[in-house]
């Protein structure tokens, strides 16, 4: 049934204990909206501390004006970026506009090494080729990746992703008299989480693959229940499923009013043994 997931190997980043991680980079487009709106604030920024130095020097010597400029322009698009992405872990307000973050290709926040080493080169890719040269080498693999990212090791991930709300089925309306004397046993673990599993993902299969899996699934969850329904091999997985949730989660509320009612006289009990 793995086979039928919508889900590619590129967005997935497996863990330490080799456990998925359902993980998106952010494409060109949006990399290239949040790029001009940084490059905006960056540039904003240098006229502002331009225009300050200026202002408190006041001077008319062409050799000090130009160290203001030089020393304005690298604090601009090389120190503050460096310092903003550390600082944020990966965020700036172009990134925080479309939804990113830049993080490392294994999924840890970057450090102030990587924020250097892509501030250092954004000044060639991004600025001196107004983003040419970033979205051509972006274009040629499959995380969006500009040359800065490739030299730091780093990628832009999007964070703002549909968040998959899993649905709570009932039993069946032609199954409800059923559901109410059927006996079900306790169905094996692996099985329990299959039978979920397709569940979860039967309307993003096939029909084809969505009924001969269900099939399957029911033949093996026939001996476990007793009497059997004439339905068919979906309707009867939900049904079983449900009826499973119910009464565990009946279950549960019995055994918190049990222990609630047990708590006072243990409360009374003594603490300890009196000395003999």
């Amino acid at each position: 049934m793995s086979s039928e997931a919508d889900a590619s190997p590129t967005d997935e980043l497996l863990t330490g204990e080799a456990v998925a991680l359902d993980v998106r980079p952010a494409n060109l487009i949006l990399r290239g909206a949040g790029a001009i709106i940084d490059a905006i604030t960056y540039l904003l920024f240098f006229l502002l501390m331009l225009f300050l130095s200026f202002v408190v020097f006041g001077t008319t010597d062409q050799a000090l004006i130009q160290a203001l400029t030089v020393a304005a322009l690298v604090m601009a698009i090389v120190i503050t970026p460096m310092i903003v992405e550390t600082a944020t872990r990966g965020r700036s307000l172009g990134k925080l506009a479309i939804g990113a973050r830049i993080v490392r290709t294994d999924g840890g926040a970057i450090s102030l090494r990587h924020a250097f080493i892509r501030a250092l080169t954004g000044v060639l890719e991004i600025f001196m080729t107004l983003g040419g040269l970033a979205a051509t080498v972006a274009l040629l693999n499959s995380r969006s990746q500009r040359f800065g990212d490739l030299l730091a090791g780093t990628y832009s991930q999007h964070e703002r992703v549909p968040q998959h709300k899993v649905p709570v089925l009932g039993v069946p309306g032609p199954l409800h008299e059923w559901s109410k004397t059927v006996d079900i046993a306790r169905l094996p673990d692996a099985l329990g989480r299959r039978v979920a599993q397709f569940l979860r993902q039967a309307d993003r299969l096939t029909p084809e693959s969505r009924q001969r899996l269900a099939v399957s699934l029911a033949t093996e969850v026939e001996p476990f229940v007793s009497p059997l329904p004439t339905a068919p091999a979906e309707p009867f997985l939900q049904a079983v499923a449900a009826v499973r949730r119910d009464r565990e989660y009946a279950a549960l509320l019995l055994e918190q009013e049990r222990l609630s009612r047990l708590a006072p006289v243990l409360h009374g009990l003594p603490h300890q043994f009196p000395n003999r």
